[in-house]
């Protein structure tokens, strides 16, 4: 087994990778501290440190991965905002081609990032790895730019092989409520604070919601089964798009009772379609990893919410 670094292991993905990671019997790093993204000379010391550890931590082992699930954008940040986020993951690759241990044994890199926003613009009515890239955001811009950087590392470092896993909608417990992301847990919350849901899309909307401990799965079958030396590209998504109605009527299911829903328009309406279904042509024997239904997911989350939602009256 490998000894892995998960980059961002306490975000919503970063847990699952984890807790998926260690199942399978790999051995995780983890850094002294956690990595200090609105500092960028001690978060260069970080990473400078934390590889550094890292190398000492594969010493022992034939070979290491990497999964690239951190950063502090979200699709509404600016250009300007993420370019933290790219130069800190330049950092982090060139400290690992410097290192004469890391440099040296054979090594694997997962990179993350949202399919919804790199195919925002798309004219395919289902999107695959074989579709043009079609974004209208700084975010999914700055994306592509990272994904290259990437590749880029890839082909100067032979021996290390590359996945660049487009992730459609992610959903689970405990998601941040931090970043202004998830639209389930944030419905479940509002439903439990008895306050109207705020939702800027049509509710005619379509999106793809996957669980994020099958995501992660897939996430690391797919990087493990890679063979060449050439970049990865893989959807990764349910492929079983739903409604905003939908979602809205499993919660009245769930809960008994019809949420109060505002439905305003927003600028997000512009950038993003309507509809948007994906299917992975790339490692499609690994959608076997897609247990999750939403509505069990859905009740995951709502039940998940109400439990810390009882803690914080206590």
């Amino acid at each position: 087994m490998s000894r892995v670094w998960v980059v961002g292991s306490h975000g919503l993905l970063g847990q699952a990778l984890c807790r998926n990671l260690f199942s399978y019997g790999n051995e995780l790093f983890d850094p002294v501290e956690r990595f200090s993204w609105s500092d960028e000379r001690l978060l260069s010391y970080q990473i400078d440190s934390s590889v550094k550890a890292f190398s000492s931590f594969v010493a022992d082992s034939d070979r290491w991965e990497i999964y690239w699930a951190a950063g502090i954008g979200s699709m509404n940040s600016s250009a300007c905002e993420l370019d933290t986020e790219t130069r800190a993951l330049k950092l982090l690759l060139h400290q690992i081609e410097s290192d004469e241990y890391l440099s040296q044994k054979k090594g694997a890199i997962a990179f993350t990032s949202s399919a919804g926003s790199i195919y925002a613009a798309s004219d395919d009515f289902i999107i695959t790895e074989k579709s043009d890239v079609a974004f209208t955001t700084d975010y999914a811009k700055v994306k592509i730019i990272q994904e290259q950087i990437i590749t880029e590392f890839t082909y100067r470092n032979q021996g290390v092989t590359s996945l660049l896993a487009r992730i459609s909608t992610l959903y689970g417990t405990n998601q941040s409520l931090e970043k202004r992301q998830g639209l389930l847990s944030h419905m479940a919350r509002c439903i439990l604070k008895k306050q109207p849901v705020q939702i800027y899309v049509p509710l005619d909307t379509i999106r793809d919601y996957i669980a994020v401990d099958d995501a992660a799965k897939i996430m690391i079958h797919s990087l493990g089964a890679i063979k060449t030396p050439e970049p990865c590209i893989k959807i990764i998504a349910s492929e079983h798009p739903t409604t905003v109605a939908n979602i809205i009527a499993y919660f009245k299911s769930i809960t008994r009772h019809s949420p109060k829903i505002i439905n305003m328009s927003s600028r997000l309406c512009d950038l993003y379609p309507r509809r948007m279904c994906f299917r992975s042509i790339v490692f499609p024997e690994f959608n076997r990893f897609i247990t999750t239904n939403l509505f069990v997911g859905i009740s995951q989350i709502f039940a998940s919410e109400m439990n810390v939602f009882k803690s914080s009256k206590n």
